[in-house]
């Protein structure tokens, strides 16, 4: 990786480049400078404030900590310790910049399609080839959200009509997560900031949206750790009680599942660090009443929408 000390440093974007690239509004660049000391923008004669590439680099820095449930105190006493010891953060460009995508030759529909052809004909190469091929194409979460789990969804419903063997869907599914698990393991690990656990819920063994969610954290540059399928509550209580994550988000497909965390949150707000409890799954998507009687926070109808309130909860914890 490379040190943000090693970009220009000669200034040259405005106050508006700068919430371009970092995604950081001006009232709050504007007070991080005045309240913390964190950038030292030239100025125009004019008053207008010039950021260099390497400011943009420091800020892009700043925000991935922050996503990761970092107080903004904290991360500038962190770079400052850096800073008197004459040393620079790494520049998460690496991380976050992708290689542009080309156009697609057919929607994603089209590709979801294709690999459920492959997965019932048992083709594990035509799959990967597949893959492969949609990376090229389209982000993480356009690949899990509108081609693999709709393939996966093929199969379940070629299952239940009896065309497929149980043994295809199983097989269908195992190749997809090992994929999957090949995918989080290349990504940067993050041991720093906000704990996030994701699973499933106990009894719920449909374990590949969960894993894509975790996939998508750490992509994001947030603290995550998978945890599996049929999590069991009190051993989730007392790991959560040891580790003292900020937030554990879990998979609920079916009602049982539901009434086994029917206390959980209450549960969890009487151990140390008072984790808060989120959840996802078709179960509570179709039943407004069992989400308002677990408490905690529903990340949403699909991977889009979880992604979303994840940011505004931890946006609400700076």
């Amino acid at each position: 990786m490379t040190s943000i000390g090693s970009y220009s440093s000669e200034p040259f974007y405005t106050i508006k480049a700068v919430q371009t690239r970092s995604g950081i509004k001006p009232v709050t660049l504007r007070a991080w400078e005045r309240r913390y000391d964190l950038l030292q923008p030239a100025r125009m004669p004019n008053g207008y404030r010039l950021y260099s590439e390497r400011d943009i680099q420091l800020l892009l820095w700043v925000q991935r900590k922050l996503n990761s449930g970092v107080n903004i105190s904290q991360v500038v006493s962190q770079y400052k310790q850096m800073q008197s010891k004459g040393l620079w953060p790494e520049s998460i460009q690496t991380v976050t910049r992708e290689k542009p995508k080309q156009k697609a030759p057919r929607p994603a529909r089209d590709y979801a399609e294709m690999l459920f052809g492959a997965l019932i004909a048992h083709n594990e190469q035509r799959a990967t080839l597949i893959l492969e091929d949609c990376q090229k194409y389209f982000e993480l979460l356009t690949i899990f959200q509108e081609i693999i789990l709709p393939a996966m969804e093929l199969i379940s419903l070629a299952w239940y009509r009896g065309e497929i063997l149980l043994a295809t869907e199983h097989i269908a599914a195992n190749y997809i997560k090992s994929r999957l698990m090949a995918t989080m393991q290349n990504l940067p690990l993050v041991k720093e900031g906000a704990l996030i656990l994701v699973g499933c819920g106990p009894e719920e063994m449909k374990e590949l949206e969960p894993l894509m969610f975790s996939i998508l954290l750490r992509q994001q540059g947030y603290f995550v750790e998978y945890l599996g399928p049929d999590l069991d509550v009190e051993d989730l209580l007392d790991y959560s009680a040891s580790v003292r994550p900020r937030l554990i988000c879990l998979t609920i497909h079916e009602e049982s599942t539901a009434f086994l965390l029917k206390n959980f949150a209450a549960q969890l707000a009487g151990i140390r660090g008072k984790p808060k409890l989120a959840y996802a799954g078709k179960y509570l998507t179709e039943n407004e009443k069992a989400r308002q009687e677990l408490g905690g926070t529903w990340l949403g109808k699909n991977l889009s929408e979880s992604m979303e309130r994840i940011k505004v909860f931890f946006s609400t914890m700076n």
